[in-house]
């Protein structure tokens, strides 16, 4: 038998340190949050059906409503045993938010009368349900977030095997001009949704190692230390990767999201406000080059500024999809026209890049405020479980993964409300595809992870 440790008992922490956990109730909440979010979700696709056909189809309510409620009790089920100290608001936060998607996209699919295994929403469901299988898979395989930082480099090359599988002839795919998909047979997927989990995880070990000679080192000019020119490294790498995005997948949003991680992961890491000086400038030096050089990123910033020009609006690949889903917004009003009682399917793409506009069209703004609190929430959660960390890598990963998809939100729903110019990246949740939706649900898998070591760490008590 091992002996008992000096100033404490067998199996305890010694005399002065003492293991801090949450309370049972925090599981019990989550389950209270979870169950009322299942009943939005079934609310809102009861509400579609009342509004587009007039009564309630039990069926399919059960098929998109109880589908994803059963997955989602399942998973906290789960969570109750292999991460009883997790943060109690990321699942209910992401179960609401994936659910009125899906009743957004079963709405459009009502309006284009499309039912059975040939509707979006069914397959969003399926997706989803593979998506909350392989976040509960990364719950369950990676059981302390540290041991990511061991495979730090390896992370660095999966990502950039994933950036240049829509390069490779016979896979690679060309979706609406850009060229971020691969196809096996049937199926597609968006490599680049998986991309960016694998880079945050890089910069974070990477930052973790550099962080003194990018932070300590440089030449002031003008107030601002910048880094030495071989510190410039790897920001100019990530820039020109960055700017081969926009060149060979004709992707500006895509190209930002990557190149923005990199840079805000930097600012934190070192404090220094020259890297988002240094950052901010190369890629908006890059993107006024691309625009006066690439025609496809002329295009999108000429529809951005002008988008109401009889002529653009007419043409095909012109401002068309943008002033529909800004009339679609403005004919939403305070409240909206109600679930199904919108014309949200005449806007291009309304239930993949357009969702939140047809969001907007039947919920109004009170609903588009109740959407971005919920982003806002999910985010904030992100960023508070990052920084109740102990260690840098815990820290920076958190933080890394927050932003991407708070970068991900306002690159999106700027687009969509001009104010900034159009991309083609997808709503997180909610937007229908499944590249994207596994991605979200493996990054709250991640910070749910790393909420419940974080809390679940012993600490010193004074």
């Amino acid at each position: 038998m091992t002996a008992p440790r000096p100033g404490g008992n067998a199996g305890t922490p010694p005399r002065g340190i003492r293991r801090i956990r949450v309370p049972q109730k925090l599981r019990n909440l989550e389950l209270f949050l979870v169950v009322f979010a299942c009943g939005i979700n079934a609310a809102a696709v009861a509400l579609v059906q009342l509004g587009a056909l007039g009564g309630i189809d039990l069926a399919t309510m059960l098929t998109l409503g109880l589908g994803l409620s059963v997955l989602v009790l399942g998973m906290h089920v789960a969570l109750r045993f292999v991460a009883p100290n997790a943060d109690p608001f990321i699942l209910p936060i992401a179960t609401v938010v994936n659910g009125i998607g899906i009743a957004m996209i079963y709405r459009i699919d009502v309006s284009r009368n499309v039912s059975g295994w040939d509707s979006t929403a069914v397959r969003q469901v399926v997706w989803s349900g593979l998506a909350i299988v392989l976040a509960l898979g990364v719950i369950l395989l990676i059981r302390n977030y540290r041991v990511l930082q061991r495979y730090t480099y390896v992370a660095m090359f999966l990502a950039g095997i994933l950036l240049l599988l829509p390069m490779l002839p016979g896979i690679g795919r060309e979706v609406y001009g850009a060229r971020v998909w691969i196809g096996i047979g049937p199926f597609s997927f968006q490599p680049g949704e998986i991309a960016k989990i694998f880079l945050a995880v890089f910069f974070a070990g990477y930052l973790v190692q550099r962080r003194d000679s990018l932070s300590m080192v440089g030449r002031k000019v003008l107030g601002i230390r910048f880094p030495r020119a071989r510190d410039l490294g790897p920001i100019l790498v990530l820039w020109a990767l960055s700017m081969s995005v926009i060149v060979f997948q004709r992707d500006l949003g895509t190209a930002l999201l990557y190149f923005g991680l990199f840079v805000v992961m930097l600012y934190v890491a070192t404090g220094r406000t020259s890297w988002i000086v240094v950052g901010g400038g190369l890629f908006s030096l890059g993107a006024v080059i691309a625009s006066q050089v690439l025609p496809y990123v002329n295009d999108r910033f000429t529809a951005w500024l002008d988008p109401f020009n009889q002529k653009r609006y007419e043409e095909i690949g012109g401002s068309y999809q943008l002033v529909q889903g800004l009339f679609g917004l403005g004919n939403g009003g305070l409240i909206g026209t109600g679930l199904g009682e919108g014309r949200p399917d005449i806007t291009p793409l309304a239930q993949s890049d357009y969702i939140f506009a047809s969001l907007g069209e039947e919920l109004g703004l009170a609903g588009v405020f109740a959407v971005l609190a919920l982003y806002l929430l999910f985010v904030a959660r992100g960023l508070r479980i990052s920084f109740a960390g102990h260690d840098d890598f815990g820290r920076l990963l958190g933080v890394g993964l927050s932003f991407v998809f708070a970068l991900q939100c306002f690159i999106v729903i700027g687009g969509v409300t001009r104010v900034i110019p159009l991309t083609g990246l997808t709503t997180p949740f909610m937007a229908a595809g499944g590249s994207s939706l596994v991605a979200n649900w493996i990054i709250a898998a991640l910070l749910i992870r790393l909420s419940d070591t974080v809390r679940n760490q012993p600490r010193l008590v004074i």
